[in-house]
Formats: structure tokens, sequence, C-alpha cells
């Protein structure tokens, strides 16, 4: 089963790239090679606009642990350099990126809806940076872009208490461009990528979306040292426990919090 689809619209200016990995849409580096190969496709296509949506109930529910939990220093740097590649594409899209959200959108999905141009969010929809409930960091997008996003201050709240969020406060907080019900989900997501593409010419889009992103960039200019640390940290003995505990959906064990000195 491909864990990532390419469909074609009735409108040809809309390709549709939907996760499909059942339930959370779980982000492997399958899933990762698969998503980085369909959006080159979308990106050379005859395509005007890509919307990233799933198939399922969920957008995605960020990294899968069984897989990072076993994973070594190695082969944890391999899977970030081809995460960030997938962000890097969506980024620097010469199309409007929609990100049609429903259901989970946490850690590396909200990572990758907040690498897309505009996130049309269904009212239930839910947003977050819980990794560091599990012993591992937000260091893709959520450190880096995230408090450009939302600000400084809500997102320490967010990364540090690994706070879930619902789409009405997304919205009120900038990380979502509309909540809608979830039936007019697709719709509204269509429509938003229509309306770019009927109003916006190529040259004036690549020109505002690179000049927002020569801003947004310099937060991104560490993605080497976030590479390097995010697997040092994957490989740590906490971290492994910690998912072990999460997967068997146990109570996470009390830890004395006593800082590093």
């Amino acid at each position: 089963m491909n864990e990532v689809l390419l469909e074609t619209d009735s409108d040809p200016r809309i390709a549709w790239i939907k996760l499909n990995e059942p339930k959370m849409n779980l982000l492997n580096f399958r899933l990762l090679e698969e998503l980085y190969n369909t959006i080159l496709i979308a990106e050379k296509g005859e395509n005007s606009a890509i919307i990233l949506s799933s198939t399922g109930e969920n957008f995605c529910a960020g990294a899968d642990l069984k897989e990072l939990k076993s994973i070594s220093f190695e082969d944890g740097i391999k899977w970030f350099d081809r995460y960030m590649e997938v962000v890097r594409l969506l980024r620097n899209s010469s199309k409007p990126v929609i990100a049609a959200v429903r259901g989970f959108c946490v850690a590396g999905g909200n990572e990758i809806a907040m690498a897309c141009d505009i996130v049309v969010a269904s009212k239930n929809a839910k947003f977050g940076q819980p990794e560091a409930r599990v012993g591992s960091t937000a260091m893709g997008l959520g450190v880096q872009l995230l408090p450009l996003i939302v600000g400084e201050k809500r997102a320490r709240e967010l990364l540090l208490t690994g706070r879930i969020i619902d789409a009405e406060e997304a919205f009120r907080i900038g990380l979502v461009n509309r909540v809608v019900d979830d039936e007019k989900l697709e719709e509204t997501a269509k429509s938003i990528a229509i309306e770019i593409v009927e109003n916006c010419s190529p040259h004036a889009f690549r020109v505002i979306k690179s000049g927002i992103n020569f801003w947004t960039d310099f937060a991104m200019i560490s993605a080497q040292l976030s590479r390097d640390l995010t697997s040092f940290v994957w490989s740590s003995n906490e971290f492994k426990e910690r998912c072990e505990e999460f997967l068997q959906k146990k109570r996470l064990r009390e830890r004395k919090f006593k800082g590093i000195k």
C-alpha cells in the first residue's frame, strides 16, 4: 500500500497529495521518502497548486515512535535529513501549497502544516508540539518557526508543556488561516488554492513567497545543528524509555526535574 497518494482533481489546476498511512499517518522513513518524491512530481506537473491532506481521520500525529525508539544516531541523521528535505520542498514550492487538516496535527505533523503556505483546519483538528513528553525535541520547525508564527511566549508554552490545542485556539494564535466544518474542509482548501492562482501571477507569487521566506529562513540556518542534537536525543536512554511507556499506553513515570548543569 502506498503511504502517500497523488490524486488529480476535476479542476486540472489542483493536485492532491494525501497521507495514506492507517489511523494516524505517523511519519516513518518510508512515508517521508514517498512524500518527498510525490511533492517533486506535483511540483513538476501541469497543476498550478497543491493541496496536502489525508485519507483518514487524522492529518499526521508526528513521528513513528516505534521506529525512532530503536534508531541509531547515524540513522537518526538520515531520518532528519529526509524530513527536512520534505519541509524545504513545501516551503520553497513554486506553487501554492494548502494544508487541509482534520484530526490530530501534532509534532512533526504540525511542522509539516507550518511549512505550507495556508492551513485550513476542520473544527475537530488538534494541534501541538508534545515531543517533550517523550523526552524528544521539536527541532524540525517547532523551535525555529513556531515562535515566528504564534509569538515567542506562546511557543514556549506549547513546546515546554506539550499542550494540545483545538482548532479555534490555533486560529486565535495565528497557527491556522481558517476553521471550517469538517464536510467543508476540502472544498474550502480548494477554493483558496483557486483564488490564489486566479489572482496572483506566478512571478508575484514567487517574489512574495521568497520575501516572506527570506526572513523566516534565518531561523532555520541552524538546521544541521538541530539535526545532530535531535539524533543525539533520539539515541538517549530517556527517550527510549519514555517511548516505550507511551507505546504501551502506560502513565509516563514521574521523573524528578533537576535541570541540566
